[in-house]
C-alpha cells in the first residue's frame, strides 16, 4: 500500500515489526518538483512504542490485518491475564508485557476490553476509555475544603495511584481515564 493511500487506524508492517497508525500529516512543498511528503506517527503493537516516520507518497508500507475481538476478563494466571471472546468463548492469554500499564486498569466485571489479533495470535489488548476503580487509600476529607480544587493522591484496589479531589474518600468507587490516567468522577 502507497502512502498516500494510508489512513489513520491502519496496521502495517515496518523494518519487521507490527505498527497502528495514529496520526499522519501530509506536507506539499512549493517550489517546483517537490515531493509530497507523509509524516506517520505510529505506535507498535504490541508494546505501545512510538515512532515517526516519514514518506514520500509513493513509497510502501506493507498493510497487515489485524483482528479486534470484544472480550471479558476471566482471570489471572500467574502474570498472564486471560480473557474469554465474548461470542465465541475462545480464551485469550495475554502475558504482562503485552497488557504493560493496562494492568492497573484491570478488575473483575470490566466491560469494553478488545484483544487485537494477528493471525489469530493475541498481540495486544485495548481498553474502554473510563474503568470504574475502587480507592484503597486516601488521606480523610480536611473539613471546609470543599471550595478549593485541590487535589491528594489515592492509591486504587488494582494499586495505581492516581490524584483525586479532596472530598473522596477510601472505599468510594470512582471513574478513571484508561488513556490519561486522570480521575474522571466519582461511580
Amino acid at each position: 500500500m502507497r502512502a498516500h493511500e494510508i489512513k489513520r487506524g491502519n496496521v502495517v508492517e515496518h523494518e519487521g515489526r507490527v505498527w497502528q497508525i495514529r496520526d499522519i500529516d501530509r506536507s506539499a512543498p512549493q517550489g517546483r518538483g517537490g515531493n509530497v511528503t507523509y509524516r506517520f506517527v505510529m505506535y507498535s503493537v504490541p508494546g505501545g512504542q512510538k515512532l515517526d516516520i516519514s514518506l514520500r507518497a509513493d513509497d510502501e508500507l506493507k498493510e497487515t490485518e489485524l483482528t479486534r475481538r470484544a472480550v471479558s476478563y476471566s482471570y489471572k494466571d500467574g502474570d498472564a491475564f486471560v480473557f474469554m471472546d465474548s461470542e465465541d468463548y475462545t480464551q485469550y492469554t495475554l502475558d504482562a508485557a503485552t497488557v504493560g500499564d493496562a494492568a492497573g486498569y484491570i478488575v473483575d466485571g470490566i466491560e469494553g476490553c478488545f484483544v487485537q489479533l494477528i493471525d489469530d495470535a493475541p498481540v495486544a489488548l485495548q481498553l474502554p476509555q473510563t474503568v470504574v476503580l475502587e480507592v484503597a487509600e486516601t488521606a480523610p476529607e480536611l473539613k471546609g475544603a470543599s471550595a478549593t480544587k485541590r487535589a491528594k493522591p489515592a492509591t486504587l484496589s488494582t494499586g495505581i495511584e492516581v490524584q483525586v479531589p479532596e472530598y473522596i474518600t477510601t472505599g468510594e468507587k470512582i471513574h478513571v481515564n484508561t488513556t490519561t490516567g486522570e480521575f474522571s468522577g466519582r461511580a
